[in-house]
């Protein structure tokens, strides 16, 4: 391939919108055009990576014995409705189509794989069952960000396994899970498995791989003891065993004028904010769709995670965080003077409070706080939970050793769904004694478009992207510097024949530019090992061979360029 023969325009200039730098560098390249916020169009030369990158993953899955199909991206709402996600489901672009049918664009397909299976799945002779698609998918997206990281349409893989009990179907995650390492293992990128929430998809049992990247979006919790690892999301927070007594003092209100954060009270009153009790205000859909308010109380030093509130509040969707005015409405004060003495809403607080004798709240009056403030005594609790973020330096929920934190970008996800979509959907079949019985299934998702930017965010430098061979778009990138040498370009194709009679794939820079506009581009777009073809390294008998990712220069006679050039990739590739 030459790149007189396709249409390619590099950028100096990086985009006004990428906030990361795998972005900008996609961009920079021509891997992908931006048609709509969260929509883009997918270049040459990153279409080809797609495709190697499809084509690994049907190698591993079909070694681990699923099949592929392919369902529909278009979605009738009677399904969401049957598993009971079309209210709650907020990423769904819904429409409706001349009929005046609902249908949303398929954001994830669970229920579409049942309804695929389920008049299939008669007997227990019919199970196990595993199958897999590549499709593209679609998310309405709020603020897309990131470019692919984060985008409204991208492409995904994702597998799902039909079992006959819990013990056929955790043996099925063990086998995909496998599966999964294997394949983030031969692209050759540095990566992790986590524990993790299940979010939207349900089950009880959660995994992420995530690929490790200082500017990750995901926060990861790793022990070097014990080789613990979790998303921060989903990491417990360990608490000794004894607790506190609560005082008898009866509370007392008292002025805190401009006070109104932790960190000002913790000054004020000399106390540190471990000792101080933060109060945080959330909204959120219940199971009849109501929306409801609570307020969450923890340590005055620790962050509230979402994703525990959820769990804790009963939540079917996103748990959303009171705005100033909302606050104001609820409490009648505003934030930094609120608690939850005389609320009208639930109150769940954080197990680590516990250890206090008694809490410092804000009064729900503008200026003023409680003190000697015993929960049970003073307020109700609705319940009481782990709320809190869980950080560097923490216990480890299994060693008990420091916990340190690291960053990674999520590109895979599998979950044991148990019965979830079976009994909504109706998805049974009749055991070796006639019984009626509900699946057992499992969930796998490998974000496609989202995998390749995030190796391209662990592998780059300065200069652009340092492409790994296992999906680079291709392997020799060849900078003709003298392309109406006769010679010299006969040497080029004959080196590129010789090269793709091995394996290798070849692209060759035949513009007539000068050769630092052709280095800097050969730079960007990354491709592993580098040719310099020049009129007069070739009457020297020499060439230069630039490895991308090492920027090693490397000088051969012409005889010698063939096996250096394969010696060269094969070592990248190991």
């Amino acid at each position: 391939m030459k790149w007189s023969e396709i249409s390619l325009k590099t950028l100096r200039e990086n985009p006004a919108d990428a906030e990361m730098e795998s972005h900008r560098l996609l961009v920079r390249g021509g891997f992908v055009k931006k048609l709509a916020p969260g929509i883009f169009s997918y270049g040459f030369f990153l279409l080809r990576s797609i495709r190697k990158f499809e084509n690994l993953l049907r190698e591993e899955l079909s070694q681990a014995g699923c099949h592929e199909i392919l369902m529909p991206m278009v979605q009738p709402a009677s399904l969401w409705k049957e598993s009971g996600r079309w209210p709650k489901m907020t990423e769904l672009l819904k429409f409706k189509n001349k009929n005046n049918h609902d249908f949303c664009l398929g954001a994830t397909h669970e229920e579409a794989v049942v309804d695929f299976i389920r008049n299939d799945i008669k007997s227990y002779r019919d199970l196990p069952q595993s199958v897999y698609q590549i499709q593209t998918k679609y998310r309405d997206e709020i603020r897309p960000r990131f470019g692919l990281m984060r985008g409204r349409e991208f492409i995904m893989k994702d597998a799902y396994t039909f079992d006959l009990d819990r013990e056929g179907a955790l043996a099925s995650y063990e086998r995909l899970k496998e599966a999964y390492n294997n394949i983030f293992k031969r692209l050759g990128v540095d990566f992790t498995v986590v524990k993790a929430d299940s979010g939207a998809i349900g089950g009880d049992l959660s995994n992420e791989f995530q690929v490790l990247a200082e500017n990750g979006m995901d926060e990861i919790l790793l022990c070097d003891s014990c080789s613990y690892s979790a998303n921060a999301e989903a990491a417990p927070l360990v608490l000794p065993e004894n607790t506190s007594v609560w005082t008898d003092v009866d509370l007392e209100k008292f002025e805190t004028p401009n006070l109104k954060s932790i960190e000002d009270l913790s000054k004020a009153l000399k106390t540190p904010a471990s000792q101080l009790v933060k109060t945080f205000f959330v909204k959120f859909q219940n199971e009849k769709d109501k929306w409801k308010e609570a307020c969450l109380i923890l340590p005055g030093d620790r962050e509230v995670n979402l994703i525990k509130a959820k769990a804790v509040v009963g939540a079917t969707g996103e748990v959303i965080p009171l705005t100033d005015e909302e606050v104001l409405k609820a409490t009648g004060a505003s934030p930094g003077s609120c608690g939850p003495v005389d609320l009208k809403m639930p109150v769940y607080m954080d197990k680590a409070l516990k250890f206090l004798n008694s809490f410092i709240v804000g009064a729900n009056q503008d200026g003023y706080h409680l003190k000697n403030v015993v929960p049970g005594r003073d307020f109700n609790i609705e319940d009481e939970a782990d709320l809190s973020q869980v950080g560097a330096g923490d216990p480890c929920p299994e060693c008990g050793k420091k916990l340190k934190l690291s960053r990674g970008i999520e590109v895979g996800h599998i979950f044991y769904l148990g019965q979830k979509y079976s009994k909504s959907m109706n998805l049974q079949y009749l055991d070796d004694n006639g019984k009626s019985q509900f699946v057992e299934m499992g969930c796998y998702g490998i974000g496609v478009t989202r995998t390749i930017q995030a190796i391209i965010e662990q592998n780059h430098d300065d200069n652009g992207i340092c492409w790994p061979t296992s999906i680079a778009p291709f392997h020799i990138h060849i900078c003709l510097l003298d392309p109406e040498d006769e010679g010299l370009s006969q040497w080029v194709e004959v080196y590129k024949n010789s090269m793709q009679k091995m394996g290798f794939e070849v692209f060759i820079d035949d513009r007539k530019e000068r050769p630092g506009i052709k280095f800097k581009d050969a730079d960007l777009l990354g491709f592993p090992l580098r040719v310099v073809a020049g009129k007069r390294s070739f009457e020297n008998d020499e060439v230069e061979l630039f490895v991308r990712s090492t920027q090693n220069k490397l000088k051969f006679p012409l005889d010698q360029a063939l096996s250096e050039s394969k010696k060269i990739l094969e070592g990248l590739g190991e």
